[in-house]
C-alpha cells in the first residue's frame, strides 16, 4: 500500500509540473555561460583593429590542423596607434575539423581567441562542408556585433591577479652584504655559505 502511494505520488508531481518543451526555432534553451561552441576571434575597440597578431601558437598547438593563420606589419603601429607590430592577414579555421577542444584559447598570448557561447556557434548544419570554413571577417563578427556572453576565462583569470601583493625586491634587513631573501647568490657566496654549514650526517 505504502508503494502505491509513493507511485501515485510520483505520478501527480509529474502531471502538476510545469511543461519542459522549447518550442523550437523560435525559442531556444539558455546557453550556459562555461559552454563552448567553436573559436572565434576577438576585437579590440580601443584601437580599432582584432587582438590578434598572427603568432601562429594557436595554428601549431590545434591537434587537428584545422587552422591556417597568416600575419603581416602593422600598419598602426607605424603610426604610433598600437602596439602590435604584426597584426593578423588571414585567418580560416575549418569548423568541420575543429573537436572544440580549447587548446587554441588556453596557449593564445594575447587573449585573442575565445569559443562562441551563443546559439550561433551551435546551429551550423549545412549541405556543403566548405561552408564551414569561415575567414578573418567571419570570426571576428560575433566579436564586433558585441553578440557574446560575459563569461570570459582570461579575463576571471587578470581579475583573480589583480590587487594581489606583489614579492618585495628587497626584504628589510637586508644590506649590502647580506641579499634580500629570493635574490641569487654569487658563485663566491654559495661556496662560502656551503663551508660555513655544518656537514649533513
Amino acid at each position: 500500500m505504502i508503494g502505491v502511494l509513493k507511485s501515485l505520488t510520483a505520478t501527480m508531481g509529474t502531471f502538476m509540473r510545469k511543461p519542459v518543451t522549447i518550442q523550437y526555432p523560435t525559442e531556444h534553451r539558455k546557453v550556459p555561460e562555461r559552454e563552448r561552441a567553436f573559436p572565434i576571434l576577438l576585437w579590440d575597440f580601443n584601437i580599432d583593429e582584432p587582438f590578434c597578431t598572427g603568432c601562429h601558437a594557436c595554428e601549431r598547438a590545434c591537434p587537428v590542423e584545422c587552422m591556417t593563420v597568416t600575419m603581416r606589419d602593422n600598419p598602426l603601429f607605424a603610426e604610433g596607434k598600437s602596439k602590435r607590430r604584426k597584426i593578423i592577414d588571414e585567418f580560416y579555421i575549418d569548423y568541420g575539423r575543429c573537436m572544440r577542444c580549447n587548446i587554441c584559447v588556453e596557449v593564445c598570448n594575447f587573449d585573442a581567441i575565445a569559443m562562441n557561447n551563443t546559439w550561433s556557434g551551435h546551429e551550423l548544419s549545412t549541405v556543403d562542408r566548405k561552408e564551414l570554413i569561415l575567414d578573418l571577417d567571419q570570426l571576428l563578427d560575433l566579436s564586433k556585433r558585441k553578440d557574446l556572453q560575459a563569461w570570459d576565462p582570461a579575463a576571471e583569470t587578470r581579475a583573480s591577479t589583480e590587487g594581489r601583493p606583489q614579492p618585495p625586491i628587497a626584504q628589510v634587513g637586508a644590506t649590502e652584504d647580506a641579499p634580500a631573501a629570493g635574490e641569487p647568490l654569487t658563485v663566491a657566496e654559495r661556496s662560502a655559505e656551503e663551508q660555513d654549514s655544518p656537514p649533513t650526517p
